[in-house]
């Protein structure tokens, strides 16, 4: 099974660098975050046509949104949080039939934060800890199995998931605040699927900031992006890939896709 997660910043605006992704990779699921779309102009029959006619999507004007789109039949999951009682578009999940048995697939979009590390001087940054705080306190009430979670969480955790460890301690995204509460949300039942097929201390980026005029040569990057697995399905990984080439393509997000083959059996 192939899976691929992207932040496509503006799924109308990209559709067609979507639509040139998925000619290339082929994938069974894509998860979309930053869909900026509202449900009633979602592109449903355009997603059809490009062979993923399951689709479960929430979505709003001009910010956030998110989406998984399927070759598979998608079950929607009820019930999940209302993270702080926003109602702003940033999680929807899906049970996915498989031949071992369903797999629960979370397509997440974290809150960026703002620029200001400090909650009490940052509402922004003060939602981004509240909503790993809550993110935590329900997976561990509801302990995740045969599950993944993918998106655009907003946190490198780790010393190279960023260009410069020392330089971006005061950076939001690289916290000690955010990168403790990260930790401790996967550690409610997951671990990093794409630090197990590219352990540390491999630089691993999959975000790079529209400000560099020259993103390749600067790399200033940071992994935003993550896919973690529940152990029971760890077994089946099999691969995942950075498509660092999509930044280059024409108008492209300043997130690149993350592509997961894995054995759901």
């Amino acid at each position: 099974m192939r899976l691929i997660t992207w932040n496509i910043n503006s799924l109308r605006l990209r559709l067609p660098l979507l639509q040139k992704l998925v000619e290339e990779e082929n994938p069974d699921i894509v998860c979309l975050q930053e869909t900026k779309v509202p449900d009633p102009l979602f592109p449903a029959e355009a997603l059809t046509a490009l062979g993923l006619p399951y689709q479960l999507y929430r979505g709003m004007k001009g910010y956030n949104g998110v989406a998984i789109l399927s070759r598979l039949p998608l079950t929607s999951v009820a019930n999940t949080p209302n993270w702080c009682s926003r109602e702003d578009c940033r999680h929807i999940a899906a049970s996915i039939e498989t031949p071992g048995g369903p797999v629960l697939l979370h397509d997440f979009y974290v809150p960026a934060g703002g620029d200001i590390p400090d909650p009490e001087e940052n509402e922004k940054f003060a939602h981004k800890l509240a909503f790993v705080e809550e993110a935590t306190a329900w997976f561990t009430e509801t302990p995740p199995a045969r599950s993944i979670v993918v998106g655009d969480l907003n946190i490198a955790p780790l010393e190279h998931d960023v260009w410069s460890h020392r330089q971006l301690l005061k950076i939001v995204s690289h916290t000690p605040p955010e990168t403790e509460r990260l930790n401790a949300w996967m550690a409610t039942g997951f671990q990093d699927a794409m630090r197990r097929i590219t352990p540390e201390p491999t630089k691993l980026y999959t975000w790079w900031s529209y400000r560099n005029k020259d993103w390749k040569k600067s790399d200033r990057g940071r992994r935003l992006d993550h896919v973690w697995m529940t152990p029971d399905l760890m077994p089946g990984l099999r691969d995942i890939r950075i498509r660092r080439d999509v930044r280059d393509w024409e108008s492209p997000s300043d997130h690149v896709p993350v592509v997961l083959d894995f054995d759901p059996a």
